[in-house]
């Protein structure tokens, strides 16, 4: 690979910003000064530094999302605020959100530029189970429950079985899908004669989501949490 083109995208700056560093004699291959921006380099054996701070070789990233309210999942948007919005870093690698949450639906959202790893956790074929917080206008009953069991009749036809919990609170329940029809949880509980005031996504597979993180907060996923979702 190139050495500009390297820099720029591990997020060092634009070409031009690049050549510039090199002409200023920032940049050392193997603490030996570079100047060519045509100079070929593989990041993973040799040592790359831009002003004597090294530079990893990042290609695909994975992190997870604490998504608040007000965001749509979209990598772009002229009118309104996306979820990359809120990650700092890694813009440069053309991340991306896994799947989509709704934007007044907070809760695990996994951000990444890996299009394999995307469809592995998103393909119908796959039935990777989502697990969703759900805050309601009417506690659930046990024929609502029944009624999941068995998959709720939408207008593009019968859901799959769902599994639908009581919470330990009043009008809070907790429902598992096994696809990603659109706004299916809303329009599940609506079917139902209830409405759902609130919705948080807490796990995809058996990866819950860190409670560590508040809401816009995001970290890297590590490697317990790929056998969570059933990957690595």
């Amino acid at each position: 690979m190139r050495l500009d083109k390297f820099l720029s995208n591990m997020g060092i700056g634009t070409r031009t910003e690049v050549k510039q560093l090199l002409k200023k004699k920032h940049v050392k291959i193997d603490d030996k000064i570079e100047t060519s921006p045509k100079k070929q380099v593989d990041p993973k054996s040799e040592t790359v530094k831009v002003n004597e701070q090294p530079i990893h070789y990042i290609d695909y990233v994975y992190l997870m999302l604490n998504k608040p309210k007000g965001y749509i999942s979209a990598t772009e948007d002229n009118k309104q605020k996306t979820v990359l919005d809120l990650i700092d870093d890694y813009q440069y690698l053309d991340i991306f959100p896994v799947g989509r949450l709704d934007k007044d639906t907070e809760g695990l959202l996994l951000i990444t530029n890996d299009g394999q790893f995307n469809h592995q956790l998103m393909s119908p074929v796959k039935h990777v189970a989502k697990t969703y917080e759900v805050i309601s206008e009417k506690n659930i009953t046990k024929n609502d429950i029944n009624a999941f069991k068995v998959g709720i009749e939408l207008n593009e036809g019968l859901t799959k079985p769902a599994k639908l919990v009581q919470g330990d609170e009043v009008n809070k329940s907790f429902v598992t899908i096994y696809e990603g029809r659109y706004h299916q949880v809303k329009r599940m509980f609506h079917a139902i004669n209830n409405e759902v005031t609130a919705l948080k996504r807490t796990s995809i597979g058996d990866l819950q989501l860190d409670s560590t993180l508040e809401p816009g907060e995001y970290r890297h996923l590590t490697q317990q949490d790929f056998e969570l979702l059933g990957l690595k």
